[in-house]
């Protein structure tokens, strides 16, 4: 099922969790980077389109701010996103670069998506940016997001993006293969599950666990964003990301990952 979907599908969302985007120190992994644009290219040769989000502005943040680190005041914590935001935009930049791939950034809030008129424009620039081979990366703009106006996770801004879109697919990359009965970290007989049509069903009946370390979500916003996507008929996996050939593999079916369909 999920390597027909991603065959078939024209226009993909990609979320990126920083989980998956930093290496073992904490920082930005540009081997990894540079893999998946590789992996971008190919599926854009097959006349497919691509939209990107990406967190990791914080995470990219302390790579450059170390003495921000320990720092838990708002005012930081924005600052950090503010200085790490250039970082990560330039790791995706010289990622594609050697491909002859130009990236843009959209940097989006809440109040983006509830406005008629801001929603108008950013789906036409959207269009326009992958009409002309252009891969946009887009982020939450934490740098000046307070409570009132923010998503609080990318699962969702990932989800809202492809429905303004009218995308294809989305694949949320996680840091497990998947939706489980149960935490796989914690129980080693947690059960894999390939397939969600029911999404009320499982949540009535899995154990959702805890958010990561470095990431502001977890499997409860994975299984918000599902909600709102597959309710406007498009479908989602959910999948490792950890693997720098992940896209690849779930095209032939090589890698496990969960899909959500639309009833």
């Amino acid at each position: 099922m999920i390597s027909e979907l991603i065959n078939d599908a024209r226009k993909i969302v990609i979320k990126f969790g920083s989980n998956t985007l930093a290496d073992k120190n904490g920082r930005i992994n540009r081997d990894y980077l540079g893999e998946f644009a590789k992996q971008t290219q190919a599926l854009l040769n097959k006349g497919k389109q691509v939209v990107i989000v990406s967190s990791g502005a914080m995470i990219a943040g302390v790579g450059t701010m170390d003495k921000w680190a320990r720092k838990q005041d708002i005012h930081y914590k924005q600052a950090l996103s503010a200085v790490g935001q250039v970082e990560l935009m330039e790791a995706w930049r010289k990622s594609f670069q050697p491909l002859d791939i130009h990236i843009a950034q959209l940097l989006l809030t809440k109040d983006d998506f509830s406005d008629s008129i801001r929603t108008l424009h950013i789906r036409n620039t959207l269009f326009t940016l992958v009409d002309e081979g252009i891969v946009p990366i887009i982020n939450e703009n934490d740098s000046v997001c307070v409570d009132e106006i923010k998503i609080g996770d990318n699962d969702n801004l990932a989800a809202l993006s492809a429905i303004l879109w009218s995308a294809d697919l989305v694949i949320l990359f996680s840091d497990i293969d998947g939706l489980y009965d149960k935490n796989p970290k914690e129980f080693p007989d947690a059960a894999h599950i390939a397939e969600v049509r029911n999404l009320d069903e499982v949540k009535a009946s899995v154990n959702l666990g805890k958010a990561n370390a470095f990431g502001t979500g977890g499997i409860a916003t994975k299984l918000e964003a599902a909600q709102r996507v597959v309710s406007y008929g498009i479908p989602l996996i959910i999948t490792n990301g950890a693997n720098p050939r992940a896209v690849d593999e779930l095209s032939k079916d090589a890698q496990k990952g969960t899909a959500f369909l639309p009833q």
